[in-house]
């Protein structure tokens, strides 16, 4: 019964639970609880299912409880998410711990589909993703382990991730230069070749994933339509004026002849095959190795500007010191 409209109501819900005990219940169903009846310890203990608590009345506080996704699959929603989060948090997890956390389970849960249910191999399909996208195994492992820990909170162990990755090999990854990714766009160019030219820059210089191409689209480049990476300036008008000269104003910037997402392995193939030409080791030439270098030249610019920041600072409380330092005036260490 509704807290308000003492009536049951679908729309006087503050957020959710999963439950097992309805296997046929279909509606969303509101409890009042006495504030007296409700569990005092947040954390799931034997509760076999996640919570999170609606609005706090004079009396007590309306509890949702709604069903989750069918058998061997859960949906998974902010709140519950939060509610794990919350249960590490009382269990002394450091801070550093939970932002980490909270990462890699967002993620997981903006990669889903709209129904944002989880079944049995979607961890595994994630984890594949993330090498796709050029994630390093130790990134991965951690991403893994906090949402095979979400899993187990909301009773569902079958559908963790089946293995971590091993650890890397002891064989350095090829990784590609500045100065032959720049090779790479230059011999494009050369070759009249604009679509591989933009592919290879898109890769290089937005961290893009392959598998993330599709999203791309006419709408996300003149504002109709969300984008999946921020595109520099330059990149976004030189892509504008490739897809109004290719006649695109809906769908995939990159698309086949007969009009369908251009697949993963075509584009793997025209940027080896364009190494060639470039005359740079085809063992670079794919996306991943492009988004790594995207990621390498982010990183060092990162800590360029850390150094700045650390030198301003240092400066500016050097200049300080002159006026309100503890020996300023008093002539200590002077003769």
């Amino acid at each position: 019964i509704c807290a308000k409209t003492s009536h049951m109501s679908p729309n006087c819900s503050y957020g959710s639970i999963f439950t097992p005990f309805f296997p046929q219940e279909r509606r969303r169903r509101s409890f009042f609880l006495p504030e007296q009846l409700l569990p005092r310890d947040r954390t799931r203990q034997n509760i076999d299912f996640a919570y999170n608590w609606g609005a706090r009345g004079e009396n007590g506080m309306e509890l949702v409880m709604e069903q989750e996704a069918p058998a061997g699959e859960v949906c998974l929603t902010p709140e519950a998410m939060d509610a794990y989060l919350d249960t590490l948090r009382q269990q002394g997890r450091s801070a550093d711990t939970l932002a980490a956390y909270r990462r890699s389970i967002y993620g997981l849960y903006r990669s889903l589909p709209p129904d944002k249910r989880v079944g049995r191999g979607t961890l595994d399909r994630w984890r594949e993703t993330l090498e796709d996208q050029g994630y390093l195994p130790r990134t991965i492992n951690v991403r893994l382990a906090a949402a095979n820990g979400l899993m187990t909170y909301l009773g569902h162990r079958e559908l963790q991730a089946t293995a971590a990755l091993p650890p890397p090999a002891e064989v350095e990854r090829p990784e590609l230069t500045r100065g032959e990714y720049l090779r790479l766009l230059s011999t494009a160019r050369v070759l009249e070749k604009e679509r591989l030219y933009l592919l290879v820059k898109v890769f290089g210089s937005t961290g893009l994933s392959v598998g993330e191409l599709p999203r791309l689209t006419a709408e996300a480049l003149d504002g109709r339509g969300p984008s999946p990476v921020r595109l520099p300036p330059p990149l976004a008008e030189e892509l504008r004026g490739y897809a109004a000269r290719q006649g695109i104003t809906a769908g995939p910037v990159f698309r086949s002849r007969n009009g369908q997402p251009i697949r993963r392995t075509q584009v793997t193939g025209e940027i080896r095959s364009l190494c060639r030409d470039a005359r740079v080791p085809e063992e670079k030439g794919n996306p991943r190795c492009l988004r790594r270098l995207w990621q390498e030249t982010q990183d060092a610019i990162r800590v360029s500007v850390d150094q700045l920041v650390v030198q301003a600072f240092d400066q500016m409380m050097e200049a300080e010191q002159f006026s309100v330092g503890w020996d300023a005036g008093k002539g200590v260490g002077m003769m």
